[in-house]
């Protein structure tokens, strides 16, 4: 990018230079935001007009409930695992043909997946509850090693189910001998003894190409090239190749209804007869936490790319995301969040303000009102591709490698989550990650108590001054604590915070005192941090944690923060 164009990007605009500028960003994000809601959906085993519908309510609704000015809300690829996992979950449950003898396969799939929107309307007025008690800052307490695990092992599940679409198998190829679809480890398993085999030749060749096309067009650095959405340009190849191939549409693209002749077909309302089960409680609780979290860190994550710097209130942010989950859920909709790639694209495409959310949801909604008809030439093979690109991107070696510099220990939490996740489930695993973080901080010798009650002082030399000293462990159990006194001053205030007396800083808290550090110098303040000339770093990481050496090995490291 030239620094011309960067310096436009970053100069605010204002009156009808800024809504032309909202109108294009929006109109860029939407193309490639379409076929993402309808690859997302399909996944989810959500009919796939149901993921426009998500990103039209977050758009035209969340938008102004929220005061985010460039996060974009939409389906993400983050949550499919968790929404397939309530959909099959209610109809291998529920829905099964000895329960349901009179109904089709096809039928019993919608009756589970009502069964999966009534507890979407539970979960999204969980998340509205959560903004409106600002509970929020309970993101703060994930481990980020175990939530960057946690993503990695959606993105391998993600990789594995849809290379079944991108080669058009068929989905009988992928079940056991209960007729149920394969779990993660089978299923990767069985990648080249059922997949490669059974491979439809014309379709595989639509969707190897479009991996070819999402892989190799990054890499081209001519600027008029990069201006073209991916997505569109993959669109614009698979479509007609598909018809040059004489693929069938009726069983390899997206199945799509006429919204103004069927609308029966396409809104779908919720079943609240299972949301108490089993099935039902441990989807809200996956549904509410782990949707909130990719959407705090989503947003915070938008913040620092903000060229005017604005920060968003996350728990009227969160506010939004619930109210817009609870409303999409009641016309089918699958959850949405605040989504980080779609927001990235956003602020590069020059989007000004949260009116290019709403312009997104307006093209969307146009889109699904009156080209449906182009919609429904997209093949499956096209959008899978697209999902196995996001799941590559999510569980790809860097992530690995950026871990393991952080400090083997991280690394040990971020393969834990994953092993636990793709073996059990992704409560089950996070839990895992985060019960493995906190072992590890009582072999480095810190004491149980100190874990969830810091001693801190808060020495207050002036209005808006003060000196915070920490005693014993500053760690992600006990860091909502220091936060707490730290965010009294925050962010125009003069914050120095002593670290001295504390035998083990995490990785999480210094990568949060970091945030802070970027917060306060954003706001004109001032935030400091010292104290840790006598801690030793565990690994050569800026942002590594921390652990107090004894007066006889007297180690001396640099400060917390190294530019």
């Amino acid at each position: 990018m030239s620094d011309t164009k960067h310096d436009l990007l970053r100069a605010p605009l204002s009156g009808f230079q800024a809504l032309r500028a909202d109108v294009l960003s929006g109109f860029l994000v939407f193309l490639i935001a379409l076929p993402l809601c309808l690859a997302i959906a399909q996944a989810s085993k959500f009919p796939p007009i149901c993921g426009i519908w998500t990103a039209v309510m977050g758009g035209l609704v969340t938008t102004w409930i929220s005061n985010s000015q460039l996060t974009i809300k939409g389906p993400a690829a983050g949550m499919i695992l968790i929404v397939q996992g309530c959909v099959l979950g209610m109809f291998n449950t529920y829905c099964t043909a000895d329960l349901m003898p009179d109904l089709t396969e096809a039928q019993r799939m919608i009756a589970a997946f009502q069964m999966a929107l009534g507890v979407a309307v539970v979960a999204g007025g969980i998340q509205f509850l959560f903004g409106v008690f600002r509970i929020g800052k309970l993101g703060d307490f994930f481990p980020l090693a175990a939530v960057h695990g946690l993503l990695a092992s959606i993105g391998i599940v993600i990789v594995a189910k849809s290379l079944q679409f991108v080669l058009g198998v068929p989905d009988t190829v992928l079940r056991d001998d209960h007729g149920i679809g394969l779990r993660p480890i089978p299923l990767i398993a069985a990648i080249p003894t059922r997949l490669i085999p059974n491979l439809t030749q014309n379709v595989a060749i639509v969707g190897i190409t479009s991996l070819v096309i999402l892989f190799t067009l990054p890499l081209i650095k001519n600027k008029w090239v990069r201006l073209i959405p991916t997505p569109m340009i993959v669109l614009a190849v698979a479509m007609p190749l598909a018809m040059v191939l004489g693929i069938d549409p009726q069983l390899y693209n997206v199945n799509v209804p006429n919204v103004l002749q069927n609308p029966e077909r396409a809104f779908f309302f919720p079943d609240f007869s299972k949301v108490f089960t089993g099935v039902g409680i441990e989807s809200i609780i996956l549904f509410s936490v782990i949707g909130s979290l990719e959407s705090l860190l989503s947003a915070k994550a938008v913040d620092l790319l903000d060229p005017q710097k604005r920060k968003s209130d996350l728990d009227r942010d969160m506010m939004g995301i619930g109210f817009g989950n609870t409303a999409v859920a009641f016309i089918g909709g699958l959850p949405m969040i605040s989504e980080i790639v779609r927001s990235s694209a956003n602020i590069n495409y020059g989007g000004q303000t949260r009116r290019a959310n709403f312009f997104h949801g307006i093209f969307l909604l146009l889109a699904a009102l009156f080209l449906t008809s182009v919609i429904a030439m997209i093949p499956l093979a096209a959008l899978y591709a697209m999902l196995v690109f996001t799941g590559i991107r999510l569980a790809h070696p860097r992530e690995f490698i950026k871990t393991y510099r952080v400090g083997k220990e991280q690394l040990i939490i971020f393969v834990t989550t994953i092993i636990v996740t793709l073996t059990t489930d992704m409560l089950i695993g996070v839990l895992s990650g985060i019960v493995v973080k906190f072992l590890l901080h009582l072999m480095h010798g810190m004491s149980f108590k100190a874990a969830w009650k810091p001693n801190i002082e808060v020495e207050e030399t002036a209005p808006m001054k003060a000196r915070i000293i920490v005693h014993d462990a500053a760690v992600f159990t006990n860091w909502l604590l220091v936060k707490s006194r730290i965010a009294r001053f925050a962010p125009t205030g003069n914050v120095t915070i002593d670290l001295a007396d504390v035998h083990l800083v995490d990785h999480s808290v210094m990568e949060k005192l970091h945030e802070f550090e970027q917060e306060f110098s954003r706001a004109g303040g001032q935030f400091h941090v010292v104290g840790l000339e006598s801690h030793r770093k565990l690994s050569d990481h800026p942002q590594a944690a921390r652990k107090k050496v004894t007066a006889n090995s007297a180690v001396k490291q640099e400060t917390a923060f190294v530019r």
